[in-house]
């Protein structure tokens, strides 16, 4: 049986909770009874396992998700690990080659938001930038891991993630700077929830953005340059992974900065999906000065709306 795990409710206050499908269709189940929070902790303790038993067992409340919005499915994690140029066509677009090894940079935590919460533009930008990637969710600390193979066991799950990029910010200036064009308030849209790595094949998933309803990326990971178990065992020869931490993968073909098409404006909705994943979708607005940007203005879906 195929789980998603998923965190309901107010924005600092959400509930995790499992999915699960029977004869008569999706059912929510809180895990309440099992943890606090869909957090490293959880995950460290298998969780998965354990919330896995607890269904079978029939230990679980089952709730009603109606009208409550969907948080990122894992709680702050202690680190955000972004790879870049990792699809062979993307590479191409941005007029370089396939790196060679995993290039990797850092996003703070505070990036992450809900999947469908409303999504500031910086004041100042103009050339703000959507990338569909799969994110790698970590289960167990990871650090100088000897094989691939190894390393495939330190993944707890996937979801579908949105590393939004500043492109004047990132690519301008005598050195470039990815932190400054990666780092921006709410530039993780992270959900809307998380697959149990044993339930989802990596190797073949379509992944799409759609602004406005038109499709801009269109592409598959089977054009990824370097697959999720080598990723984690590059990272983990340079940093300790710990459970709980995030990965994107990096994005395929199709942004704006190819000049295809137009950056993102205020008032665009953007959909983005991963087959297995579900769907995440933000409506884009301009963030004022003086405050936080997207402080008081988010907006939640149901799970209803968040695909297969």
């Amino acid at each position: 049986m195929t789980l998603k795990f998923a965190r309901l409710g107010a924005a600092g206050n959400e509930q995790p909770v499992v999915i699960a499908q029977d004869a008569q269709g999706e059912k929510y189940f809180s895990l309440a009874s099992l943890t606090k929070d869909l957090d490293g902790g959880f995950l460290a303790s298998d969780g998965i396992a354990r919330t896995r038993e607890a269904l079978d067992a029939g230990q679980l409340e089952e709730i009603s998700a109606e009208g409550l919005r969907i948080g990122a499915p894992v709680a702050r994690p202690a680190n955000v690990i972004a790879i870049g140029l990792n699809y062979a066509a993307h590479a191409a677009e941005s007029g370089v080659t396939p790196p060679e090894v995993p290039v990797a940079f850092l996003k703070p935590a505070n990036t992450i938001s809900g999947p469908f919460d409303a999504a500031p533009i910086p004041p100042t930008s103009e050339k703000y930038d959507w990338e569909v990637e799969l994110a790698i969710v970590i289960g167990k600390e990871a650090s100088y891991l000897s094989s691939v193979e190894e390393a495939a066991e330190y993944i707890a799950g996937y979801a579908v993630a949105n590393d939004l990029s500043e492109r004047d910010f990132q690519m301008n200036g005598p050195a470039g700077q990815w932190t400054k064009g990666k780092t921006l308030p709410g530039s993780t849209p992270l959900g809307p929830w998380l697959v149990p790595a044993s339930d989802v094949d990596t190797a073949n998933l379509g992944l799409r953005t759609r602004v406005n309803g038109e499709i801009r990326q269109d592409s598959n990971t089977s054009d990824m340059v370097f697959d999720a178990p080598t990723i984690v065992h590059h990272l983990s020869q340079y940093m300790v992974l710990e459970a709980g931490d995030v990965i994107i993968t990096g994005t395929p073909e199709g942004v704006a900065l190819s000049g295809r098409f137009p950056f993102i404006q205020p008032g665009d909705v953007i959909e983005l999906e991963i087959d297995g994943l579900g769907v995440q979708r933000q409506e884009y607005y301009r963030a004022g000065t003086g405050k936080r940007a997207g402080a008081g203005k988010r907006a939640g879906a149901s799970l209803a709306n968040a695909g297969a």
